[in-house]
């Protein structure tokens, strides 16, 4: 299993970051799938589901069951891992510019149609080979001055070669749930199956630049761009919410970690008998369509419905009690559908976004994803 360690600057003399990367099956053998954790470092899910994967994976490659290859980032924001304040760890959040840590990678879409666009023949290996290239040296050129931006830059060097990524995170208190592009849907519908999702979330864009639009858009802009010239798939990417932060299990590492092995013997990278797909728990809807509930008023937040639970346009899902004068604020939502997120904040200031509910009703635009 070889190993590498990738320095990663600081910007202050005489300390640096690093990150790990563990290899598994031949190079440039396909599919190629990369894996990350923990890119908001304080979701501990991903990373102990990464350990079981480092575990399994290491096992297959030496009896030599692995047809394709994989990357795994056990540890994807070893900036973030290491803010404390107060004794208390802050790894969504850049404690330098307060950049969120999945948010703003370069959206490197229009550059690549501007210098490939031409240049596309009626060879699609050629065209996915030329299309690799030039994405590496967009990607170099980008301006890297912050340790964030090393970072970001680092990752997406690591999976800008792969076929398929899975980035591992979680939410604050949640049913597991998927966030993909249309296009990407029947590449995952697999792994959705497998993982017991009870939410898919769809957006062509999202309006954040998150890790994993940014290493699949550009392929779907590109084939927009020129329908006239065969593309292969390129990356498809997948943002997998573990459940919530206090969902740190081993029995729920292992069975996320077998479920992930078993979608790798799905999309060809292992070798073996694939397991037979459970019925999805869901049907996607469009991101567009989730609705954010946010507190009405200030005070004691407690919840009537639980993440995961399907809930009815109207119905209240929470109260929020005034501690002063006891009145009491009901919390509704306006749509149907699963209520797939809420906040694990028992005391809340008014517009506080206290849930997601994954429904048909509504169409916003903009940033999309939470803050």
């Amino acid at each position: 299993m070889p190993t590498e360690t990738i320095a990663i600057p600081s910007g202050s003399p005489g300390t640096e970051y690093s990150l790990t990367v563990h290899r598994f099956g031949r190079r440039n053998a396909r599919p190629h799938v990369y894996i990350q954790a923990a890119l908001h470092a304080d979701e501990i899910p991903g990373m102990i589901c990464a350990q079981v994967l480092r575990r399994e994976l290491a096992a297959l490659d030496a009896a030599g069951a692995l047809v394709g290859q994989v990357t795994l980032v056990p540890v994807a924001n070893p900036i973030g891992l290491a803010q404390q304040v107060l004794g208390l760890p802050v790894g969504r959040f850049s404690l330098s510019d307060g950049g969120n840590f999945n948010r703003d990678f370069p959206d490197l879409a229009a550059l690549l149609v501007a210098r490939v666009g031409d240049r596309l023949t009626m060879d699609e290996t050629l065209n996915g080979r030329t299309v690799r290239e030039a994405f590496a040296e967009a990607l170099w050129q980008q301006p890297r001055s912050s340790a964030p931006q090393h970072l970001k830059a680092a990752l997406l060097r690591l999976a800008l070669d792969a076929d398929l990524v899975l980035d591992l995170h979680c939410d604050a208190d949640a049913a597991l749930h998927l966030y993909t592009q249309p296009r990407s849907l029947l590449a995952f519908t697999p792994l959705a199956a497998l993982l017991g999702a009870k939410a898919i979330l769809l957006a062509d864009v999202s309006g954040g630049d998150p890790f994993d639009e940014a290493l699949s858009r550009p392929w779907a802009e590109l084939a927009k761009a020129r329908p006239d010239r065969p593309l292969p798939d390129g990356c498809h990417a997948v943002t997998v919410e573990l459940r919530g932060q206090s969902d740190v299990a081993q029995d729920l590492a292992e069975a996320d970690a077998h479920a992930i092995l078993g979608f790798l013997c799905h999309a060809g990278v292992l070798d073996g008998e694939k397991p037979d797909l459970p019925p999805l728990l869901c049907r996607p809807t469009r991101l567009e369509a989730s609705e954010p509930i946010i507190a009405p008023a200030g005070g004691i937040l407690t919840y009537r419905r639980k993440a995961g639970e399907t809930v009815k346009a109207g119905e209240i899902l929470a109260d929020i009690i005034d501690p002063i004068t006891g009145a009491l604020t009901p919390v509704t939502t306006l749509s149907a559908g699963m209520f797939y997120a809420r906040s694990a904040e028992t005391f809340v200031t008014p517009g506080k976004r206290l849930g997601k509910v994954a429904g048909d009703s509504l169409r916003r635009s903009g940033r999309l994803l939470s803050p």
